[in-house]
């Protein structure tokens, strides 16, 4: 049955861009970050149906535009206004180290597959990579685009998709930095990209109101869906390649299945649009966060 299974009421004292949760390795603890308005990066742990706060992550000088956890679910990275990525230990809280990108030159971002590199969109039309051990930026991939306002990388590693904010979507080989293919479906902001598990289907959520799911071998349009009244701020697969969720400036929260390209359930929980949405790795249990400040948690009767 969906349904929700908790809601944090001010989760921050701003509005909520980004979430991520992630299972740690080291500690076996469950892991939900999210990132505000407020520069606060705050690490929740999913402890008996219940986001329970464990750390409030402070140095950002302005607020936090995008979070991400490694695959081990030990560090989380946030991207900032105040153009710094800084990493952050999980299961301390402590900073690990804080990364001055420069002006202009970061927005969301997203770790590799193997946790060693951290790729973020910019102003300029690049998309950085940074070491997560050096701290540094190691080199940059020129798209010869727009603002870049959205990256994933495959799980299989072979790809990294950026999406900017005039619509155009690119897709890169990470073997050789090499320019694969240019989609080019939407006509507004690409604001959130999401791979399969599998890594053969691109999803793409766009402000003109559409998502779109590519076959990436081909580079061709599976299905194109009017999903929401709005802007689509975020897309998600889960975790069973056979479904995915997206959430909107129209203030809600869908899950649909992949197939069908049918909406199963729709949430409208948030009293404001929904920025970002994150599924827990066994794929029962999907938050979101909004400007509202709050953070939900739904269950989902999808395994």
């Amino acid at each position: 049955m969906y349904s929700v299974e908790a809601k944090k009421q001010a989760a921050h004292n701003d509005s909520i861009w980004s979430v991520a949760w992630q299972k740690s390795t080291r500690d076996n603890c469950d892991y939900v970050v999210t990132g505000s308005v407020d520069d606060r990066v705050k690490c929740w742990q999913w402890k008996g149906n219940d986001l329970v706060l464990r750390h409030t992550c402070e140095g950002h000088q302005l607020g936090v535009v995008s979070v991400g956890i490694n695959h081990s679910g030990t560090v989380c990275a946030s991207s900032s206004l105040d153009c710094f990525v800084r990493l952050w230990d999980l299961e301390s809280g402590k900073q690990i180290k804080a990364i001055n990108a420069g002006p202009a030159e970061l927005w969301t971002l997203a770790f590799s597959p193997d946790g060693r590199f951290l790729a973020s969109g910019s102003h300029t039309g690049k998309i950085n990579l940074f070491g997560v051990e050096s701290g540094q930026k190691e080199t940059s991939i020129e798209t010869r685009g727009k603002f870049i306002m959205s990256v994933a990388y495959s799980p299989d590693a072979r790809l990294l998709a950026s999406g900017a904010v005039d619509g155009q979507v690119n897709l890169f080989d990470m073997g050789t930095g090499r320019l694969l293919h240019t989609l080019t479906g939407h006509s507004m902001p690409v604001r959130s990209l999401a791979f399969s598990p599998d890594s053969k289907t691109l999803a793409t959520a766009s402000d003109d109101g559409y998502v779109k799911l590519y076959d990436v071998q081909n580079a061709t349009l599976s299905s194109s869906i009017s999903t929401h009244s709005s802007w689509v701020l975020g897309v998600q697969f889960h975790p069973d390649n056979l479904h995915f969720a997206t959430c909107s400036s129209d203030k809600s929260v869908k899950v649909w299945d992949v197939s069908s390209k049918q909406c199963l359930h729709t949430f409208q929980e948030h009293s404001e649009q929904v920025w970002s949405i994150a599924f827990n790795d066994t794929g029962d249990k999907l938050c979101s966060v909004s400007d509202d400040g709050s953070a939900l948690v739904y269950n989902l009767p999808l395994v």
